[in-house]
């Protein structure tokens, strides 16, 4: 197969690993050339023993940039050549969402491990592909779930699990934008390339966060609403997005509300927009109210800054003992994409407790919320 050099030029040649490194190198690949996919290539490169040898993505100009700015021996338009080319042992998808399953199961089917960006698939018909494909080839899927891995949702995380809050009995977890639809007549908007809107896109995020912080319940139930109203006007997005510019159609979303039944009793609410009359400030937060205390985690200006503002609320002798918990930043892709190559070298004994069931069960759980909204009523899952 053609190997198709971006720039028209080979790059130059990557450093030759010591003999040492070599018979543990992992030779890796990225699939989409975006702000995702060059999160995961500043990600690769900084790890000892992993080598970046394939690049696919359709933009000549910045693939060949990227691919000279990485050493990276092979670029390609196609990720189908790419994964003809051979010689990879692991991959990261970050392209569009209907993209992720044709070519993590190409991938798995070729016997490479796969980091996917989140969500898992379009639906959990789509993800439970991707997890059969990964069990089957006895290889690593995970998905990047990022902002679980914030310092501050970690600080919060170690709080719960020492028992400072006591029993969580109620969570809120959102992620809302005034004016944040993504990228000009994008792909974003057609339900049949996204699978769904904010509540998809980052709504996802929020119901992984929180999930996570609670120790992953199971959902029961859900009742949930969406609403598509200042999408189709051309409102929500500013200059990034405009009605009447637009390749596809405004047919998603632009604001999500879920309330979610857990197992054992407990309650959650997700709201997830991309556009709503509010303050400026994108907003990702999380209230958690627990028989012995409680928390409020807001970001404002979500995702940026690395730090939010984290409280915690208890008591002591019956008298006020709220306290500000030490929170570093966290390390979002960096995190992501260590994770996902430790768990790869980690060996076949590990192999299937990364199989891409925890993102699949986030797609059910998303799945169950559109059909709720569609058919007005709650779903059991």
């Amino acid at each position: 197969m053609k190997n198709e050099q971006s720039s028209g030029q080979q790059a130059p040649a990557p450093q030759k690993a010591p003999a040492s490194e070599t018979r543990q190198e992992l030779r890796v690949g990225v699939v989409g050339i975006g702000w995702a996919g060059q999160q995961h290539l500043k990600a690769y490169a900084s790890l000892r023993g992993v080598r970046i040898v394939s690049l696919a993505g359709m933009e000549q100009e910045l693939r060949g940039s990227l691919q000279a700015e990485y050493s990276i021996p092979s670029a390609f338009s196609d990720w189908e050549e790419m994964l003809e080319h051979g010689g990879l042992d692991a991959i990261s998808v970050a392209v569009p969402t209907f993209l992720h399953a044709p070519i993590a199961v190409a991938a798995l089917e070729r016997g490479i491990h796969v980091l996917s960006e989140k969500p898992i698939a379009r639906n959990a018909v789509e993800g439970q592909a991707m997890v059969d494909a990964a069990r089957k080839a006895g290889r690593v899927l995970d998905v990047a779930f990022n902002h679980r891995r914030r310092g501050d949702i970690q600080a919060l995380k170690g709080v719960i699990e020492q028992g400072g809050l006591g029993r969580p009995y109620y969570a809120k977890a959102s992620w809302l934008r005034r004016s944040g639809i993504p990228t000009l007549g994008s792909w974003f908007t057609n339900p049949e390339l996204a699978g769904g809107g904010p509540l998809a896109d980052i709504g996802v995020h929020a119901l992984d966060y929180a999930l996570h912080l609670l120790g992953e319940p199971k959902v029961v139930s859900v009742s949930a609403a969406t609403h598509s109203e200042l999408g189709p006007q051309g409102r929500g997005g500013g200059s990034q997005y405009s009605a009447l510019a637009s390749r596809h159609a405004f047919e998603v979303e632009d604001f999500a509300s879920a309330f979610l039944r857990l197992e054992g009793g407990g309650t959650l609410l997700i709201e997830a927009s991309w556009a709503t009359y509010r303050e400026t400030d994108d907003l990702l937060d999380f209230t958690v109210y627990g028989t012995d205390g409680g928390a409020e985690l807001k970001v404002q200006g979500a995702p940026f800054p690395p730090v939010g503002e984290l409280r915690v609320f208890t008591e002591k002798d019956g008298e006020s003992a709220d306290y500000v918990p030490s929170v570093l930043p966290g390390r979002a892709h960096d995190g992501v994409v260590e994770d996902f190559v430790t768990a790869v070298r980690g060996g076949a004994g590990i192999w299937g407790e990364h199989d891409g069931s925890l993102a699949l069960y986030r797609a059910q759980v998303i799945d169950a919320c559109y059909q709720s909204a569609r058919e007005q009523r709650e779903v059991r899952l």
